[in-house]
């Protein structure tokens, strides 16, 4: 994860949110010359997972092995969740049942 460069106005706005326990401002962030990483100390019962899968289907990226994703579903637009080898994989396991 790449850190996003801020300034001190932006780092006032980023300890508001920690304080009011926002999940979307974990995160690494750059400050005059300085990193700052924000994140959970003990994360629950699957909130680990829930956020990989959250971070990988924002970026377009198959949820297994976080390959991007080149197809979309023609019903709704959005990328599949999946990349074609684990489409193809999920396709093949219904089929044999």
């Amino acid at each position: 994860m790449k850190p996003l460069k801020i300034q001190v106005s932006d780092l006032n706005s980023i300890t508001k949110k920690v304080q009011s326990k926002e999940d979307d401002v974990t995160g690494l962030y750059l400050l005059n010359g300085y990193r700052i990483q924000i994140s959970k100390y003990k994360l629950g019962n699957g909130d680990r997972v829930k956020q990989l899968y959250q971070r990988r289907r924002e970026n377009g990226l198959c949820i297994v092995c976080g390959v991007k994703v080149k197809k979309s579903n023609p019903n709704t637009g959005k990328l599949y969740r999946l990349c074609e080898t684990h489409r193809l994989e999920i396709d093949k396991k219904g089929k044999e049942k």
